[in-house]
């Protein structure tokens, strides 16, 4: 559903992105990440038709983004970080507005305006000017002219900056619906957002794409250990040493001991599930086995751990 190749765009001597290359597959939503300046707006924006790339191909829909630009616009919705509202107008005439010039037929025009307020909880303020809506009901309403038309591709750069915590999880659970029906490219700083609606991430940094693939799979490539968050209460050496000798446990680490009772971070390999045997050890040493749990990773681990490697790569080579 989106293709792009190569795609490299100059501001005069500056190269904002070089050869950037991913696809997202039909009803998929992906997350667009890297740090500020790292290229998403510009790459989104070329996306969206906003600005042309200086070399490269994308191709939305099944259509070239530079060639049939127009076929392409058609086709999407856009939400861009500052969304660009006529603020002098009512929301529901706004919305009106845009399907129309987005092609929708004066028949299904209302149907579609009156479903997209329900959807994004704006139907209470359908009536008022939107220069006078909160910085919150102005987002929601910057999501409902993205997908006014029913676009086949949603582009949504930062889509729920300025809300509060319940609107945001509304505004989530909209997004994760779009799933199947939608192709949806989505950037945001907020990485639990990424991991509750994405199935997959794209992350750019300095320009070029560092890594892509499916959230677990990124894990696995990044954090190729399991781990494990172990409270016992034993001399803190001896706990060390014989969890350290359980086949396939690669590092014990000791995080504090507080009345006897030391924590530890245990990595062991992801094939070799090891809290048997850390049981059995506590129990032959009479140790008191106070927790043993599965420590996740996050996305925000994984991205902090490929941005860090790759400054620090560029330091090595320096």
């Amino acid at each position: 559903m989106i293709e792009v190749q190569k795609l490299t765009k100059h501001y005069g001597p500056v190269t904002a992105i070089r050869d950037v290359s991913f696809s997202v597959a039909p009803g998929e939503i992906v997350g667009f990440l890297g740090p500020n300046g790292a290229g998403k707006t510009t790459a989104m924006r070329i996306l969206a038709c906003f600005m042309p790339a200086t070399s490269g191909a994308a191709r939305v829909a099944g259509y070239d983004v530079f060639r049939q630009s127009m076929e392409v616009r058609r086709r999407i919705g856009y939400l861009p970080e500052n969304v660009p509202l006529y603020t002098d107008m009512r929301v529901a005439p706004y919305l009106d507005f845009v399907a129309e010039v987005k092609g929708v037929g004066r028949g299904e025009r209302r149907r579609r305006v009156a479903e997209v307020m329900e959807r994004c909880l704006i139907t209470e303020v359908q009536g008022r000017l939107i220069g006078t809506l909160s910085k919150g009901y102005r987002q929601r309403v910057g999501i409902a002219q993205a997908i006014v038309s029913d676009p086949e591709v949603l582009i949504l750069d930062e889509p729920t900056i300025g809300l509060d915590p319940q609107q945001i999880t509304e505004i989530r659970s909209l997004i994760k619906s779009l799933a199947g029906k939608h192709t949806v490219i989505l950037s945001t700083h907020i990485l639990p957002e990424v991991s509750m609606v994405c199935s997959g991430v794209v992350i750019i940094n300095k320009g070029s794409i560092v890594a892509q693939g499916p959230i677990d799979t990124l894990v696995q490539q990044f954090f190729p250990t399991a781990r494990l968050e172990v409270e016992i209460v034993g001399p803190p050496a001896a706990v060390r040493h014989g969890i350290r000798g359980i086949p396939g446990v690669v590092s014990v680490e000791e995080l504090a001991v507080t009345d006897g009772a030391g924590r530890y971070v245990v990595e062991s390999s992801r094939e070799r599930d090891v809290r048997g045997e850390i049981f059995e050890v506590a129990a032959q040493q009479q140790w008191k086995l106070l927790e043993l749990r599965r420590v996740g990773t996050s996305l925000e681990e994984v991205f902090i751990r490929i941005v860090a490697g790759e400054q620090a790569a560029e330091e090595g080579g320096a």
